[in-house]
């Protein structure tokens, strides 16, 4: 087999959350290019029929199925709409995500709990879901998108910092556990020009500033981040597993200091 071969996953079947754009489109049409069929999941439709319709027009077979992660009988459909129709899971890619910024002392109990249900919760949740069903057809491969803010001070992430780093840990503790049949390993993000960034996008200022204080002099692109979650689902990684990967152009230190009152 060549080395390029290796990063084929013909025939195999990979399920995608938040495929309907950003990131999670990246990654379904990646998977795609390199010959799986893709089971995309988010909660918006529209955004979700078009990812499949790309899958297709790329060869693959694909499904989009309407998802909340953080409701367990979304994720459990999930699950059996994809045996039922494709007839395995080989490739698990928890993608959704996400959470705005608040001064630690100005997020609430609930708040601090449902950016923890969105980011980690439901990973684990689809995780579990899935890795039987990888075990019974011999194996396969899960991929976690973290964030640098889970791994780097940064006031104003006490929610989402926390829960990034609480998903990169669960990465490398649940990898111990399914090897040698299912690989985990996570993709700590840098800072990626999606509509997550919108904030950035509209305001010339804070994108220079942030393109200045990355060593790489520029903002990520969705695709940056899917090469790495080809190679993570492939069998190119296949001696990999327990590992986070951080993919931000270089990063050392946050881009941003968000203003937080003093005490």
């Amino acid at each position: 087999m060549s080395i390029l071969e290796r990063f084929r996953l013909d025939g195999a079947v990979a399920v995608v959350t938040g495929a309907g754009r950003g990131i999670g489109e990246a990654s379904a049409l990646a998977l795609a290019d390199a010959g799986a069929h893709v089971v995309c999941a988010a909660r918006t439709q529209e955004e979700i029929d078009a990812t499949a319709e790309a899958v297709r027009d790329r060869g693959g077979k694909a499904l989009a199925v309407r998802c909340d992660v953080t409701e367990r009988d979304d994720l459990e459909r999930l699950v059996e709409v994809a045996m039922v129709e494709l007839g395995s899971i080989d490739v698990l890619v928890n993608n959704a995500g996400g959470w705005p910024p608040r001064e630690a002392l100005r997020t609430s109990e609930q708040s601090f709990v449902d950016a923890f249900n969105f980011n980690v919760t439901s990973a684990f949740l689809l995780t579990r879901f899935c890795v039987p069903k990888m075990a019974e057809t011999g194996g396969g491969a899960i991929v976690n998108i973290s964030s640098r803010a889970g791994s780097m001070v940064q006031p104003g992430f006490a929610a989402y910092g926390t829960a990034k780093a609480a998903l990169s840990f669960l990465t490398r503790n649940v990898a111990s556990e399914f090897a040698p049949k299912v690989r985990v390993n996570a993709i700590e993000v840098g800072s990626v020009a999606t509509s997550a960034l919108d904030y950035v996008m509209t305001d010339d200022e804070i994108r220079e500033q942030m393109i200045v204080n990355t060593p790489m002099a520029r903002l990520g692109e969705v695709d940056d981040i899917a090469a790495c979650v080809l190679y993570l689902a492939s069998p190119a990684s296949s001696w990999v597993t327990g590992k986070v990967f951080q993919v931000d152009g270089g990063l050392e230190h946050p881009q941003l200091t968000i203003p937080t009152t003093p005490l």
